[in-house]
C-alpha cells in the first residue's frame, strides 16, 4: 500500500505540474528575471520594414480565398513589400482557379495535382520564397491587422529566428463546450507570453508563425506537425522563438467537441512524432532552459499526464477502501469523491453537448476530458502507424 500511495502522489504531482504547476513556476521565473533585467518593448518603434513573404499552404479552401486575399491585402504593411504566395496541391474544388484573378494584383499561385499534404507543399513552394522573412498562415484565418509589423519588429533581435503569432478563436456558440477552446487558448497564449519572456517559445502556432528564409530546412514528408517541427529545429540551432499576442490569426471554434477530438488526436500523434525527432532537446545538458520548457510545457502533457490520470483514479480507489469509503478524515476519500464528481460533470458535459444545452460549468471538465482522452488516441495512433500525412478537416462552427 505504501508503494501505491507513492506512485498515487507522483502522478499527482505530474498532472498538477503539466497543467498549473509549470503556469505559476514559469511567472515566478519570469519575475525574477524582470527584476535583474528590464526589457523594453520591442514593438515600440515600427521602423523595420524588410520585404517579407505570406505563405499559405492551401487545399480546398474555396470558401474563405476571398477573404483570406483581401484581408491579406488590408494588412497595415508597406503593400509593396508583401509577397502573396500560394501552394494549392491537390486541390479540386476550384481553388487555384479562384486564386487565379488575383494574380494582376500579384498573387503568385503555385499548383499541382497530386496532394502531398501540408508539409510536401511547405517544402516545394520554400523555393519560390525570395524574401528574408516568410510568414506562414492557414487559408481559412483572419490576421489582426498590425500582424506582419508586430511579428517583423521581433526579427529586429538577431537572436530570434523565429515568432509566433496568437490563435484566436471566434465562436458565436460561447457558452458550449466548444467554447472551452477559446479558454484553453487564453490560458495557452500566457503562458507562451511567458514562455518567451523567459527565454524562449516552445513551438509556433501553424495558424500564424514567420521564421528567417535562409533557416528553414526541408522537414520529413511524413511530418505531422510541421510548424511545432520548424520552430523547435530552429530553436535547437541557438535562436528563439518569441511571441507577440497582438499578431493573432482569427478562426472559427470546431463545430462541436467530436470534430474538435479528431483536430486534437492528430495534434497528439504528431506530438509523440514530434518528441522523438527532437530527442536531444530532452536534454538539459545539451540544450539547458529549452530543454526544461519543452519537458514542462510540451512532453509531460503529450505523453505522462494524460497516461497518468486512468492510475490516479485506479490507485485512489484502492487507497480509499484501504481507508474506508465514509471516512472523510482521510485525504484519499475526499480526492476519490472528488474525482467521481470531476468525471460525473464531464459525463454531464457530453450529454448537454449532445443535447445543446448551454451550461458552462459542465463543459470546461468535458473538454479536459476530451483534451487528454485525445492523447491517448493519438499515441495508440501514431505506434500503429495509422496517422496520414493529410489532413482530415474539422469541421468549424458558423
Amino acid at each position: 500500500m505504501e508503494t501505491i500511495k507513492v506512485l498515487f502522489w507522483v502522478l499527482l504531482f505530474i498532472v498538477f505540474y503539466a497543467y498549473f504547476g509549470y503556469g505559476i513556476l514559469l511567472y515566478l521565473l519570469v519575475l525574477i528575471k524582470r527584476s535583474l533585467s528590464g526589457k523594453g518593448n520591442p514593438n515600440d518603434k515600427a521602423d523595420y520594414e524588410p520585404e517579407v513573404t505570406l505563405f499559405v499552404a492551401a487545399y480546398n479552401e474555396k470558401d474563405y480565398i476571398d477573404a483570406k486575399v483581401e484581408n491579406s491585402f488590408s494588412l497595415l504593411y508597406p503593400k509593396e513589400k508583401v509577397k502573396q504566395l500560394w501552394i494549392t496541391d491537390g486541390s479540386d474544388d476550384g481553388t487555384p482557379g479562384i486564386l487565379n484573378k488575383y494574380k494582376d494584383k500579384g498573387v503568385e499561385v503555385y499548383h499541382e495535382e497530386k496532394r502531398g499534404g501540408k508539409i510536401g507543399a511547405m517544402n516545394r513552394g520554400m523555393a519560390f520564397v525570395k524574401t528574408p522573412i516568410v510568414i506562414f498562415s492557414d487559408g481559412n484565418t483572419m490576421l489582426g491587422k498590425e500582424s506582419i509589423q508586430r511579428i517583423v519588429n521581433l526579427f529586429k533581435d538577431p537572436k530570434v529566428g523565429c515568432v509566433s503569432g496568437e490563435k484566436r478563436i471566434f465562436s458565436k456558440e460561447s457558452d458550449s463546450a466548444v467554447g472551452s477552446e477559446g479558454i484553453y487558448w487564453k490560458y495557452e497564449s500566457k503562458l507562451k507570453k511567458w514562455d518567451a519572456e523567459l527565454y524562449s517559445v516552445v513551438g509556433a502556432a501553424g495558424e500564424l508563425f514567420a521564421i528567417r528564409t535562409e533557416l528553414f530546412q526541408e522537414v520529413e514528408k511524413d511530418t505531422l506537425l510541421d510548424d511545432f517541427i520548424i520552430s523547435l529545429r530552429i530553436a535547437m540551432k541557438g535562436y528563439t522563438i518569441q511571441y507577440d499576442p497582438e499578431a493573432y490569426a482569427i478562426e472559427s471554434a470546431s463545430a462541436n467537441v467530436k470534430e474538435e477530438l479528431k483536430r486534437k488526436i492528430r495534434i497528439a500523434a504528431g506530438g509523440i512524432q514530434s518528441i522523438i525527432r527532437l530527442s536531444p532537446l530532452l536534454n538539459p545538458f545539451k540544450t539547458g532552459i529549452l530543454s526544461f520548457q519543452f519537458i514542462s510545457h510540451r512532453v509531460l502533457r503529450w505523453t505522462i499526464a494524460p497516461l497518468s490520470l486512468p492510475l490516479i483514479l485506479l490507485f485512489n480507489v484502492f487507497l480509499a477502501a484501504n481507508d474506508g469509503w465514509t471516512n472523510f478524515n482521510s485525504v484519499y476519500t475526499w480526492l476519490f469523491y472528488l474525482q467521481i464528481l470531476f468525471y460525473i460533470m464531464a459525463m454531464v458535459g457530453w450529454f448537454m453537448e449532445n443535447k445543446k444545452i448551454k451550461v458552462k460549468i459542465f463543459f470546461i471538465p468535458y473538454y479536459f476530458f476530451v483534451m487528454n482522452y485525445a492523447v491517448i488516441l493519438g499515441i495508440n495512433r501514431y505506434f500503429k502507424g495509422q496517422q496520414s500525412v493529410n489532413w482530415e478537416r474539422a469541421k468549424r462552427g458558423s
